[in-house]
């Protein structure tokens, strides 16, 4: 399954289209008609729907070709750009428009080549790249400009296990200096895309097991700070994983326990190396979430196997929070356990009120929900972090001002104005802003947060208090469009606003 959270506060929610009838009728008499589909030449219903989680109602969307294990991102517009699929949908580019009447529109032949389980991600000039796919060891751009060619990149092909693959959606990061950090497999390299040239290698995670799918892990970009200092420092951390034949093993039965390790790195040291740490719980098929405090989700999964059909045992039922400012050794923290198995076609994103939206969950080749070992699932829940406690509302800011949609430019002073009713320890009041990431196989695609501290408080009186931040520098650090906007106090996070970003 696939997710993503839109700047009117509405996640659109999409999955195959070839598995049969959904439960959901389309509107309209709409119906989708393909002679070739091998399910149902004329399917009249819903394989997409738009949330509206405050209102926790939903509505029917017409997706026209297979969106399976395809790939995509927020464009600077707002709009939800969509990439790829199976079969007839592997060329497909796919535009959403966040409106209360908008359905999806399809572009035939938007790709220059089939794109199964690539990754995308936004970059400063606005358009997407598209990288890897099945049997795909290269990239491309859209929207088109001057070239629909595609640009080789044999790292891809390097990564390639045999029998295997375990180099699909590669994990995507745009550096702070504009090139792209690559990871596939259990390695990475520093990409600069537009001379189509690798800048760095970094060395394997040692171990050298895999982390991409099937042995999938999940990995962030971790919160980037400091962002006046003449040498900003981004980092990556990768959790999780299987062991190197994991997935052969899983086909003729055999469930190997899941990497119970993380992997962090310096992407901007001049001699990076990987630093190893051990999670509470082993896992694989897991995702990873920033949250608006800084720290990182780890969420969904399962304790043995692989991600595939069937592949998957031991379902991971509690959260676990990595906090990355705390010393190493004391990072993790498990969390309240779910009752519901969340296994391979998982997802998990961030809203607004700072929740974290989880869904889906089907191992199986159809829809089934009896007399399987984990049926199909098709219950939404939302993962609440310790921060959203009642006990610390008087801690908690309210943003007043700038009203949410509101613009910002770069590299300028902004007041933001909170109430908050306890007593204020003003070094610790911070500003974050998070780009809604497009989350698919335990991977939230173009996933980025940025701390912008606060340069000064003011008290006004009544409780409320100017908090002044000086927005990030360039394109490099955010790229333009649509951000959530949040005040941390003493580790306690307000709702968020949108800001658009240009």
């Amino acid at each position: 399954m696939h997710m993503q959270l839109l700047r009117n506060d509405r996640v659109v929610v999409f999955d195959r289209t070839d598995f049969g009838r959904s439960n959901l009728t389309l509107p309209n008499g709409k119906c989708r008609r393909d002679t070739n589909e091998t399910a149902l030449k004329v399917d009249c219903t819903a394989h997409s729907v738009e949330y509206d989680v405050f209102s926790n109602k939903f509505r029917a969307l017409m997706v026209q070709t297979d969106v399976w294990c395809s790939s995509g991102a927020i464009m600077p517009n707002g709009n939800l750009v969509q990439t790829g699929g199976f079969k007839n949908g592997e060329f497909r580019v796919r535009v959403f428009s966040p409106c209360r009447t908008c359905d999806w529109q399809e572009i035939q032949n938007g790709l220059a080549a089939s794109r199964w389980y690539a990754t995308n991600h936004i970059l400063p000039d606005g358009r997407q790249i598209i990288v890897g796919g099945r049997r795909q060891f290269n990239y491309e751009f859209v929207p088109k400009t001057i070239t629909a060619n595609t640009f080789n990149l044999p790292f891809l092909s390097e990564t390639n296990d045999k029998g295997e693959e375990n180099n699909l959606y590669p994990f995507v990061f745009l550096n702070v200096d504009g090139n792209l950090f690559i990871f596939a497999n259990n390695r990475a390299i520093l990409l600069d895309y537009v001379k189509n040239k690798v800048v760095k290698t970094y060395p394997i995670i040692p171990g050298g097991d895999p982390r991409n799918y099937p042995n999938t892990g999940s990995a962030v970009l971790l919160p980037l700070k400091n962002l006046k200092a003449p040498a900003i420092q981004a980092e990556v951390l990768v959790c999780g994983g299987a062991p190197k034949g994991s997935y052969i093993q899983a086909l003729r039965g055999k469930f190997i326990e899941a990497l119970n390790t993380c992997a962090r790195i310096t992407i901007t040291d001049s001699s990076p190396k990987w630093v190893m740490e051990t999670m509470p719980l082993a896992r694989v098929m897991g995702d990873m979430i920033l949250l608006p405090d800084g720290n990182v989700l780890l969420i969904n999964g399962a304790g043995s196997g692989s991600a595939g059909w069937l592949l998957g045992r031991n379902p991971v039922l509690s959260p676990v929070l990595y906090r990355p400012d705390n010393q190493i050794g004391t990072r993790f923290e498990t969390q309240t356990p779910t009752t519901i198995p969340r296994m391979y076609h998982s997802t998990a994103a961030l809203l607004r009120d700072g929740r974290v939206l989880v869904g889906g969950s089907n191992p199986n080749r159809l829809y089934n929900f009896t007399r399987v070992l984990f049926p199909t699932e098709l219950s939404l829940e939302a993962f609440s972090p310790a921060y959203l406690d009642a006990k610390f509302n008087n801690l908690r800011p309210t943003i007043v001002a700038p009203k949410s949609m509101s613009g910002i430019s770069y590299r300028k002073k902004i007041t933001v104005q909170v109430v908050i009713t306890g007593e204020v320890a003003e070094n610790l009041v911070s500003v974050t802003m998070v780009a809604p990431a497009f989350n698919t196989h335990s991977f939230s695609m173009n996933q980025r947060l940025l701390v912008l501290g606060n340069d000064k408080v003011t008290a006004l009186g009544n409780s409320t208090y100017n908090i002044v931040i000086t927005t990030p520098s360039s394109g490099n650090l955010a790229p333009s469009g649509f951000y959530l906007l949040f005040v941390v106090h003493q580790d306690i996070t307000s709702q968020g606003i949108w800001v658009k970003l240009k």
